[in-house]
């Protein structure tokens, strides 16, 4: 049996004879290894695309520098992802997990499905390029799809322990204000440029939702973190889930409002698929979500400017790290002019 591998696959990410050995033991079909690419995108996490045995997979394993809580977070993800194999959830499929970090060297992985579609942010296909109804549906699909997640019931699926969801939206807050008071640690950072950030902080808290029913979230739902088919319109998975925990499902409809591509500080990064147009409005995404839940949406706006308060939040910490020489420093002025821009969408909305 031999484990070869291309020379510009970096040995310290992948031990492909001990890989070679685990796939054998879990009796997935044995080969050499070939066309083997380390995957890009907008995750932390390494994504490799390996064939073997005629077989195509893609190997997920925690960043090249472990953090702390780097295998955990990876553990959760793969229990989770195995649970949603029998809901409409447009997830990865697991073909086998690993939760053993002695195997790789210290990191758990997983190999998963290769997902054979798309990403729209990055380029479209010639059809739908072509056509702005494909293009309407395929906007519509993300609201559909973020919505089956939502109602999916965690506890049924076995993941009732996942998360710490009692009093999730009353944290949500100080957590973010604590995160971005952390910043000052940073040599160099002058402090936080946010126009309104106390304001959206205090309108946050006086109008917190009093109800709200917990429930499975990614975390970080937006068009770069979903695959579309080649053939249509429809999602063909939901990718990233590093931040997938019990929370607040209706934070990934905020998540996914504040983020769209309109003219208003959602759209973080360059799109084929904004610049092509043709999207639907935000209140059309409402209106389908909607239709696919059986959660109320009356406070839905608070969930979009919570979105933006903590996103924003989110890119500040590159642009602080950029000042302090540990990120380029173009990327931190770009992340620190979109994060003005969504606590603008956010004052916009109070």
């Amino acid at each position: 049996m031999s484990a070869s591998r291309p020379s510009t696959v970096d040995p310290a990410l992948v031990d492909f004879t001990a890989l070679a050995r685990w796939m054998d033991d879990q009796g997935l079909p044995p080969g050499d290894f070939t066309e083997i690419t380390e995957l890009t995108g907008g995750t932390q996490n390494v994504m490799l695309r390996l064939c073997r045995g005629d077989q195509v997979y893609v190997l997920r394993r925690p960043p090249r520098h472990l953090r702390k809580r780097s295998n955990d977070a990876l553990i959760r993800e793969m229990r989770v992802l195995a649970a949603l194999a029998p809901t409409p959830v447009r997830a990865p499929a697991i073909v086998a997990g690993c939760p053993d970090p002695e195997v790789l060297g210290g990191a758990v992985f997983y190999l998963m499905e290769h997902v054979d579609g798309f990403n729209a942010t990055v380029s479209l296909p010639p059809r739908h390029a072509a056509d702005a109804a494909i293009r309407h549906e395929m906007g519509l699909g993300a609201a559909r799809a973020i919505a089956e997640l939502g109602e999916v019931d965690h506890v049924a699926v076995g993941l009732g322990d996942v998360g710490n969801p009692t009093g999730f939206l009353d944290r949500q807050v100080g957590r973010w204000l604590g995160e971005l008071d952390s910043y000052a640690a940073f040599d160099g950072y002058p402090g936080p440029n946010l126009p309104g950030v106390a304001e959206v902080a205090d309108w946050l808290d006086r109008n917190r939702p009093s109800t709200w029913r917990p429930g499975l979230m990614h975390g970080d739902y937006h068009l770069a973190n979903i695959m579309y088919s080649h053939a249509g319109p429809e999602v063909a998975a939901i990718v990233d889930w590093e931040m997938v925990t019990v929370g607040d499902p209706l934070l990934d409809l905020g998540w996914l409002l504040a983020t769209w591509p309109e003219t208003d500080g959602g759209l973080i990064r360059p799109s084929a698929i904004a610049d092509a147009g043709g999207l639907p409005s935000r209140a059309e995404l409402i209106a389908c979500y909607a239709e696919h839940t059986s959660r109320d949406l009356a406070a839905i706006t608070w969930y979009r400017v919570l979105a933006c308060f903590k996103l924003g939040i989110v890119l500040e910490g590159t642009h602080a790290r950029a000042c302090a020489g540990k990120a380029p420093a173009g990327i931190g002025d770009r992340l620190h002019a979109h994060a003005i821009g969504l606590l603008t969408q956010a004052r916009s909305l109070i």
